[in-house]
């Protein structure tokens, strides 16, 4: 992990994770220049490196200022961009009430180097507007949580995603900030950006284990696959539920919706490291999507009580995590389906031994 690589100054934050694989490398690249934003680059070299002209990246003009070194190396590069937050209200009987968005593009953030934790391999960027008429963020705050990891496994906290090598996991936070009316809801949009050849369609899977995060039975994705269906390049992903307490519990579960995927008619707002890699091919032969990701109940109460908001979100390569049927799903499948089967049979068994032995207390007439 390596922040702002060849800039001494913090006034910006540039993190560049590396996964070093024995024939194969992955860099994951989160900036808050600009709008916040995460470059995921696939190369297969193990000794590709990341490099960035800083002085063009800050410039007017940063087409051109982060690339890959070899750039043959690269097999598969994407991005995804958080542009903005909504808030409305579902006053009665007024309907929705939408206020001004908060541009995650002018935001202020802190030094994202006061977070960074090699041990853990973690790190925060954290900000709030810089322009704040209404107060709302006086006492609180927006930030991005980033977790890289090691080798396979599942988080310790709710929702407990699973997770590979391959994948890194971001968690949305909203703290302390607050609501400009009685039951606001909250609405994150985020864009994706793939080059030519690749496309973004949303999945939504159900399962009957919910061991790992209880009450909840449906994991969405929001995959990369390349046009003829032949492989799945990246994915995001993420369970149907945010959370309103720094510690969750399966009480403190807030409804998490996906409002549908659209290709996206608008350009991006400002986020340098997206333009500073795709250049050009940005506003011609990429493929820009959006998708807002809703928060809260019909009647949004909980954050209402609580002003904490956290939704968790894998991103990595490849085909996202499944989890398989826990052992103990299985234990309580077969308990159910054997009990009553076993019974039956037992049964059965029972009512034939009875007609037998009647039948046996007669002699046959002649």
């Amino acid at each position: 992990m390596q922040y702002n690589p060849g800039w001494n100054d913090s006034s910006v934050n540039l993190l560049h994770v590396r996964a070093a694989g024995p024939g194969d490398s992955l860099h994951y690249v989160w900036s808050s220049i600009g709008a916040p934003a995460v470059l995921l680059v696939a190369t297969q070299s193990p000794s590709s490196a990341l490099r960035v002209n800083w002085t063009q990246l800050l410039s007017a003009s940063p087409a051109g200022a982060i690339w890959i070194d070899p750039p043959d190396s690269v097999v598969y590069s994407t991005a995804v961009v958080f542009t903005k937050l909504f808030e409305f209200s579902e006053a009665k009987p007024l309907g929705e009430l939408f206020y001004p968005p908060y541009d995650l593009a002018k935001f202020s953030w802190d030094n994202l180097n006061h977070t960074l934790n090699h041990t853990a391999l973690t790190a925060e960027l954290s900000g709030a507007p810089a322009s704040d008429p209404s107060g709302s963020f006086s006492n609180g705050s927006l930030a991005f949580r980033v977790t890289a990891y090691e080798a396979g496994g599942r988080a310790g906290r709710l929702p407990s995603l699973l997770h590979t090598a391959d994948s890194s996991q971001l968690e949305f936070i909203l703290a302390g900030v607050s609501p400009r009316g009685n039951s606001s809801r909250f609405v994150l949009e985020l864009a994706t950006v793939e080059e030519a050849g690749a496309a973004r369609s949303l999945r939504s899977e159900r399962s009957i284990d919910d061991e790992y995060t209880p009450t909840i039975f449906e994991v969405l994705s929001l995959v990369a696959e390349s046009q003829n269906g032949s492989s799945t390049l990246g994915f995001l992903q993420w369970k149907a539920t945010a959370y309103g307490s720094p510690c969750p519990r399966r009480e403190d579960g807030i409804q998490c919706r996906a409002q549908g995927l659209q290709e996206a008619n608008w350009s991006l707002p400002l986020s340098s490291i997206i333009q500073a890699y795709f250049g050009d091919s940005l506003g011609s032969t990429c493929t820009i999507s959006a998708l807002n990701v809703s928060f809260g109940g019909e009647e949004g109460e909980v954050y209402q009580e609580k002003r904490y908001l956290s939704w968790s979100v894998l991103l990595g390569f490849g085909e996202p995590p499944r989890d398989a049927l826990s052992p103990l799903v299985i234990s309580i499948a077969a308990v159910a389906l054997g009990t009553p089967l076993a019974m039956l049979l037992l049964g059965t068994c029972l009512v034939l031994l009875a007609q037998r032995r009647r039948y046996s207390e007669y002699e046959p007439i002649n």
